[in-house]
């Protein structure tokens, strides 16, 4: 249950029932009623604006219908008490019946607790990474890595029917660079005078993987790598090679990483061969939004894309841009822009309306041209949203880290895992909102202290499993009891359950159903990781108050019901812990080292 969705629902019964009363006008639109967390707890349980919002076409003051409904609340029999705030905000108190029954729910859903059924199964592709395949993915890459594969986790959980896709770049100026660099290497490795030094000069690509490419290639089939020449068809084999090749090893690292995709897109092979660019500028233009004309000069810094001569444009300003924008080149070849519009719009004919691209910070000015192409060329149907992933500085005691052996000064996600493991990486990438910069301190991750979100998290699920060690050998059957997905949970006593610190965490427990939910709504998995924050300090708190108040500890001696209610809190905030991580895609550790 989502408790602000279902105490929403019920106060747009009230209003329904008012309305029938005569006391408020009838077909009142209640989509604007919200119930959400009061802004200081002293307030209360949960907070309204239901009085605000529904003035106006009530034609009555906002503290009239407050009244009106705070005596209908009074009525409810969840309510403990019901308030008005200010010109009509309403705050509510909720018995403790109600939240010890939300315990319960916790417990009989297990790691399904805040699964949702919000989504009703809408289709929705999330693409992320999707890093040109021209050399190991570095930790720049990490950071929307792990915020995709998050998000889409987060968005299976909240009822939607999530793809995960990655759009290879396989055609274009830089492919072609890393098969010049391949073939270089080629050449190397067969003999022939080319110095390292012209790795990253003459050839553009200096990375030690293309070499390990080459020796790949050779190894595999020596007499055609040995005479590979500069042919059409030459060039095209040492392209296709190099690129599986690559996406090979970037798909490793993602491996590495615990991130996966179910689609792999080729620019190439999927859009460009296949006439899908062509077809897609064909559909723009029947829809008159293309045109030839002369951009003008732009004032400032000149964009890469201008040029003072006619071209073949986009009406992207009718869509929401600040200039139309160039669709092919000088040469006549269609631009990197030509080949995302049709890459969108073949993503929408395959049943995704709703389409979240995840990118980089370096592509920041890209957004408005794509947002706008995609409004045009699905008759705005079609909804993008872009999730800009800001850059993440590795440090060490404070110092930026060098430590890849292969790539020079690049530090690359293999690096990264091998020396912290995929678990911290994950975590600890969403411990700051995807738009804001972000230092990732190696010392920080492995420190033990509440300054360590990872630590602190995985070490409020640890101590809920020695709980549970310690209890084993007096209770033998108690996790069974609590474990017990019968309504009566095994005659287990949640009643027992009063003190203040112990209902605290009961409520925050019953808010992972909204904040699933909310981080759905918003695409902002980082409120996982905020969350199971506040509920590991709840719980740390919670702990060591029973070190200095010893009617509060897990185990109470010599009172077996009241031990199982507490065993079965501790349950509890072991299920929600585990069910945030499992979102996150980290193992929860049942013992720290």
């Amino acid at each position: 249950m989502n408790v602000f969705s279902h105490f929403r629902d019920e106060i747009a019964g009230m209003i329904g029932r008012l309305s029938d009363a005569g006391t408020l006008p009838a077909g009142l639109d209640t989509s604007r009623v919200t119930v959400e967390p009061p802004r200081e707890a002293s307030h209360g349980d949960l907070a309204t604006n239901a009085a605000m919002v529904l003035a106006k076409a009530a034609g009555k003051p906002p503290r009239a219908i407050a009244e009106a409904l705070v005596a209908e609340l009074r009525k409810h029999e969840a309510i403990e008490a019901a308030e008005i705030a200010g010109p009509g905000f309403i705050n509510l108190r909720v018995r403790a019946e109600f939240w010890r029954a939300r315990l319960a729910d916790v417990l009989q859903a297990g790691l399904a607790y805040g699964d949702s059924a919000m989504g009703k199964g809408e289709a929705i592709n999330v693409e992320y990474v999707s890093t040109n395949p021209t050399g190991l993915l570095h930790v720049g890459h990490a950071r929307g890595a792990v915020f995709g594969d998050v998000l889409a986790s987060l968005l299976e959980k909240a009822g939607f029917k999530v793809t995960r896709e990655y759009y290879v770049n396989d055609a274009g100026k830089q492919v072609e660079a890393l098969r010049d660099s391949f073939i270089g290497r080629l050449r190397q490795q067969i003999g022939e005078d080319i110095p390292d030094s012209a790795f990253g000069t003459t050839f553009q690509y200096p990375g030690e993987e293309i070499a390990d490419a080459a020796r790949a290639a050779l190894a595999a089939d020596p007499a055609k790598w040995r005479s590979l020449g500069r042919s059409p068809s030459d060039l095209d084999a040492a392209q296709r090679f190099a690129v599986a090749y690559m996406m090979d090893r970037i798909r490793e690292d993602l491996a590495a990483l615990g991130v996966r995709h179910e689609v792999f897109t080729s620019e190439r092979h999927d859009l460009v061969e296949k006439g899908k660019v062509d077809e897609a500028l064909a559909t723009l233009e029947k829809l008159g939004h293309i045109y030839v004309g002369v951009l003008e000069p732009p004032k400032g810094k000149t964009p890469d894309d201008w040029e003072p001569r006619a071209q073949t444009l986009f009406r992207a300003t009718s869509f929401g841009d600040d200039v139309d924008r160039p669709l092919k080149k000088s040469d006549g070849s269609w631009t990197y822009f030509a080949s995302d519009i049709a890459y969108h719009l073949d993503k929408f004919r395959r049943g995704f309306r709703t389409m979240i691209d995840v990118w980089g910070a370096d592509h920041g000015g890209y957004v408005k041209r794509v947002a706008a192409a995609v409004k045009a060329v699905t008759g705005g149907e079609g909804v993008l949203d872009v999730k800009i992933c800001q850059i993440v500085r590795f440090l060490e005691k404070g110092e930026p880290v060098r430590m890849s052996k292969r790539a020079g000064n690049v530090v690359t996600v293999r690096d990264m895992v091998e020396r912290v493991g995929k678990d911290v990486m994950r975590l600890i990438m969403l411990t700051r909102k995807n738009d804001a910069p972000f230092d990732f301190d190696l010392a920080k991750v492995q420190e033990q202290s509440k300054d360590n979100p990872v630590f602190y998290i995985q070490y409020a699920h640890a101590r809920c499993c020695s709980v549970f060690r310690q209890a084993r050998e007096a209770m033998p059957d108690a996790l069974a009891r609590i474990d017990s997905k019968d309504s009566t949970l095994m005659g287990i006593s949640l009643n027992l359950l009063t003190d203040s610190g112990e209902l605290g965490l009961i409520k925050l427990l019953a808010a992972w159903p909204r904040t699933i939910e909310a981080a759905a709504e918003a695409h902002e998995p980082h409120r996982l990781a905020f969350y199971l924050n506040d509920v590991a300090a709840a719980f740390h708190g919670h702990w060591n108050r029973g070190k200095d108040e010893p009617g509060l500890r897990f185990i109470v001696e010599g009172n077996e019901e009241l031990t199982l209610a507490r065993l079965a809190l501790v349950r509890g905030v072991q299920w929600v812990i585990a069910s945030g991580l499992q979102v996150i895609g980290v193992t929860p550790v049942e013992e720290m080292r």
